[in-house]
């Protein structure tokens, strides 16, 4: 009689509409994000198992697993032809470019950010404006002018890579500045007096107090640049004119080159090395850059 009682009872009729409601609300959103994460994925992972493939077999269809699976195309795809760039040499010819530049990106853009989010200059009101418009530049229309700014300074063929390092040492990727800004404007202010109080610098306090608070924010930031960095065609292309000097993103297009025979498993085993370092280094700081992205988003 009193499990009938309940089960009369208008709330509880109510409570189990509203929980059947949820779950099947629960169901539909997953349902969507399990198809759309698998159709994100498939290409990636239709990736990986084409480089198992043989030529012909590669464009027979869309199925993932290699009829006959071989390794030739990662055999060629590490073979040195006798030039003078091989892969390997293409992957650390990136980091020779990467790591600098996320280092230099890094530091820049705090120093950046920390002044306009933090201190009252003269031009300030003016400059942030100014400075925040170049985000709607496309770098297509920059290309000309930096190139002969460079030709100029003899920097274009730099064997230091001088075009693709030097402008990340004075904050020109826009973006990070104005996501540092954002988050900065999540940090207390109180946490900076109570530096100042204890006898914290402008220096101490950003390297003690601000840096550690925007950590998140400064990881995600160097993920978007180390990635930005190694996907980067189009610097490659117009500042490095030497072989031996060539990056993996550059090496990828030179894979399609038929002297060497056009192999489709090779090209594609090629690309693949090349993301890898990407790919991991993302997985290894996921939680940061999930944490930095999120936290950016929130209005101080």
């Amino acid at each position: 009689m009193m499990n009938t009682a309940i089960k009369d009872d208008p709330s509880y009729i109510y409570n189990q509409k509203v929980k059947r409601k949820n779950t099947i609300s629960a169901i539909i959103r997953y349902a969507v994000l399990i198809i759309v994460g698998i159709f994100m994925v498939y290409p990636l992972v239709w990736m990986v198992g084409a480089t198992f493939k043989e030529n012909s077999e590669i464009f027979a269809g869309l199925n993932i697993i290699p009829r006959h699976p071989t390794v030739q195309g990662y055999v060629d795809a590490v073979k040195s032809y006798g030039g003078d760039i091989n892969i390997w040499k293409a992957l650390l010819n990136t980091f020779t470019i990467v790591i600098p530049k996320v280092i230099f990106t890094v530091v820049s853009a705090t120093i950046t950010a920390y002044g306009f989010g933090r201190f009252d200059f003269v031009g300030k009101k003016i400059l942030y404006p100014i400075m925040i418009s170049t985000l709607f530049l496309p770098q297509v229309v920059l290309n000309v002018p930096q190139y002969i700014l460079y030709n100029k300074l003899g920097w274009v063929g730099s064997p230091l890579y001088l075009p693709l390092i030097v402008p990340s040492l004075f904050a020109c990727d826009t973006y990070f500045i104005f996501m540092l800004v954002q988050f900065l404007h999540n940090v207390p202010r109180e946490l900076e007096e109570a530096a100042k109080i204890d006898g914290c610098n402008v220096v101490q306090t950003l390297i003690k107090v601000v840096v550690p608070m925007l950590m998140p924010s400064i990881v995600s930031c160097a993920l978007f640049q180390f990635m930005w960095s190694s996907n980067d065609f189009m610097g490659p292309l117009l500042y490095v004119n030497t072989p031996a000097k060539y990056p993996a993103s550059y090496f990828v297009k030179l894979s399609m080159d038929s002297d060497a025979g056009f192999s489709w498993n090779r090209v594609l085993a090629t690309s693949l090395i090349s993301i890898i370092p990407s790919i991991v280094i993302f997985f290894m700081a996921q939680d940061q850059f999930v944490e930095g992205i999120s936290a950016g988003g929130v209005k101080g």
